[in-house]
C-alpha cells in the first residue's frame, strides 16, 4: 500500500486527503457531489486501497463509488473517530487528516458494510415505521380535536375499525365547519396511510425470505413476523457481535453505567446505537407486558413483575428489550428455538 486516502463528506461536497505512507507527504481534494464524480477522482488509485469515511447520512452511495474504483470502503464509527482524534479544533482538513492518522495507527473504529442488497431490503421495514408513526399521528390528532368538543368515543375495541366509523363520522359531521372539514380532511390521509402500510406488509411478505433464522426468532416472546423482518434485516450477520452482551448494547438495550469508588448508578438507554432495533425489542417488551397475564409463567413476564415493582414500568419494558435481545444472539448462533428459562422441560411455551 502506497497510501492512506480519507474523505470527510458533506451534503453537497467530500474533501479527500491522501497521505503518503513513506513521506507522510498529504494532497487535498475537494470533490462536488455528482454521479461518477469520486468515482473518477479515484480511478489512478493503487487496488484495494483502505479509504476511510465517516457512516454519516450519504455514505451509501459514496460507498457504492469507492467499490467501483477497485478500492476497499471503511466505514468509520463517528464519534468514537472523534473521540480517539481528540482534537480541539475542527475543519475539514483535521477531520480527513484525523483519519488517515488512525489508519497509520491501526487504530481506526470502523463499522460492519451491509451488502448493498441488504441495504436496499433494509428500507422496506424501516420505511413501514415511518407510515406507522405518521399514523399514529393522525390517530392522536383526530382523538385530541374530538375530545375538544366532548366526543366520549364509542365502545368499539377499534375506534377506527369499521364497526365504529359510522359514528366517527358521524361525529366529526357535528363540529364546527372549519373544525369538521379539516378534521374529515386527517381522516381520509390517515385511509391513504393504512392503505399504504397493508400494501408494505404485502411486500415485506413477498421480499423477506422465511428463513429458519426467521422461524427461529419468532419463537421468542413478543415478536412476529413483522418485528422478525426488522430484527433479521438490520442485523445481517450475527457473527460479528462478539457476545449477547455487544449485541444488547448495539441494540441500545444496556443502560448507562456511572461508577466511581464504591457508588454505581444506571443511568438511561444509550442513544447512539441502532435505533430500528431498539424500536423492536421496545415494542417485543411491550407485547409481553401485555400478554403476561395469559403467560405468567414465561421468564420474560416475571421480568417484568419483579422490575415493575421495585424500580417501575419503564425500567422493566427496558429489562425485557434487554433479555429478548441477549436471547436473539443465543437462538441464533446456536441455531435453535427460543428455550424459555421459567419453563421446566418439556412443558409448553404457551403457558
Amino acid at each position: 500500500m502506497k497510501e492512506y486516502i480519507a474523505f470527510d463528506s458533506h451534503k453537497r461536497y467530500t474533501l479527500m486527503e491522501r497521505e503518503q505512507v513513506k513521506s507522510g507527504k498529504t494532497t487535498h481534494l475537494r470533490i462536488e457531489h455528482a454521479p461518477g464524480a469520486i468515482r473518477q477522482c479515484l480511478r489512478n488509485r493503487e487496488p484495494g486501497t483502505p479509504v476511510a469515511v465517516e457512516a454519516t447520512g450519504n455514505w451509501y452511495w459514496i460507498v457504492d463509488e469507492i467499490e467501483l474504483a477497485g478500492l476497499e470502503p471503511k466505514l468509520v464509527h463517528p464519534r468514537k473517530a472523534k473521540l480517539m482524534m481528540g482534537m480541539i479544533n475542527k475543519t475539514d482538513k483535521l477531520d480527513a487528516h484525523g483519519l488517515n492518522r488512525l489508519q497509520r495507527n491501526g487504530t481506526l473504529p470502523t463499522v460492519w458494510i451491509p451488502p448493498r442488497e441488504l441495504r436496499d431490503q433494509r428500507e422496506i421495514t424501516r420505511g413501514r415505521m415511518v407510515m406507522t408513526s405518521q399514523r399514529t399521528r393522525l390517530k392522536n390528532r383526530i382523538q385530541s380535536t374530538l375530545s375538544k368538543y366532548g366526543w366520549a368515543g364509542t365502545e368499539a375495541s377499534d375506534p377506527y375499525g369499521k364497526k365504529a366509523r359510522a359514528q366517527l363520522n358521524q361525529a366529526i359531521q357535528q363540529l364546527p365547519p372549519e373544525t369538521s372539514q379539516i378534521t374529515a380532511a386527517l381522516l381520509e390521509q390517515l385511509d391513504f396511510i393504512q392503505g399504504q402500510i397493508e400494501a408494505t406488509e404485502k411486500r415485506i411478505r413477498e421480499l423477506v425470505c422465511d428463513t429458519p433464522e426467521m422461524d427461529w426468532l419468532r419463537t421468542l416472546p413478543g415478536i412476529g413476523w413483522i418485528l422478525s423482518a426488522v430484527i433479521g434485516l438490520e442485523i445481517g450477520v450475527i457473527g460479528r457481535f462478539a457476545s449477547a452482551e455487544r449485541y444488547a448494547s448495539y441494540c441500545g438495550t444496556t443502560p448507562r453505567v456511572h461508577a466511581s469508588g464504591d457508588k454505581i448508578r444506571f443511568g438511561r438507554l444509550r442513544p447512539d446505537v441502532n435505533r430500528y432495533l431498539k424500536w423492536a425489542y421496545v415494542e417485543a417488551a411491550h407485547s409481553v407486558c401485555l400478554q403476561r397475564g395469559k403467560f405468567p409463567l414465561r421468564h420474560s413476564s416475571r421480568l417484568y413483575e419483579r422490575i415493575r415493582k421495585r424500580k417501575g414500568h419503564p425500567k422493566a419494558i427496558g429489562a425485557v428489550a434487554r433479555h429478548l435481545a441477549e436471547a436473539t444472539f443465543h437462538v441464533l448462533t446456536r441455531g435453535q428455538p427460543y428455550c424459555d428459562p421459567g419453563l421446566k422441560a418439556g412443558q409448553s411455551r404457551e403457558v
